[in-house]
């Protein structure tokens, strides 16, 4: 079985460089064909929403609408379903490949044979 990653975002403009971090490391594991699974939690679930990844700044970073758009064409990007509903964000609202999931389905995939798990 193929080796998968699962990442968890837990900072969104609040962490800059931790959400950067987060979302570069998920592109690149795709771009290296690597099963990836990105988790949006806390402030980076804002990301979900059309048109905020665009509004994201880091100096010396790739843009990450950009990185965001790698991750949706090849892996799976979901957000936190407490983060979602804590800022009123529905399945409605995100951009369309993004699902609304919660900590069941994040430890199934975390403890899947062959995941391995971050967090930043």
């Amino acid at each position: 079985m193929a080796r998968s990653l699962v990442i968890k975002a837990t900072a969104g403009a609040d962490g800059p460089e931790r959400c950067n971090q987060a979302f570069t490391v998920a592109a690149a594991a795709v771009a290296s064909g690597v099963p990836v699974s990105l988790w949006l939690t806390g402030e980076s679930a804002w990301y979900a929403l059309p048109g905020r990844a665009e509004e994201f700044e880091l100096p010396h970073s790739a843009p990450l609408a950009e990185l965001l758009s790698v991750v949706l064409a090849g892996g799976t990007v979901t957000v936190c379903t407490q983060c979602a509903a804590r800022r009123e964000i529905g399945q409605d609202d995100v951009i369309d490949g993004i699902r609304i999931a919660g900590a069941p389905t994040f430890v199934a995939e975390a403890t899947a044979d062959g995941a391995q798990a971050l967090v930043y």
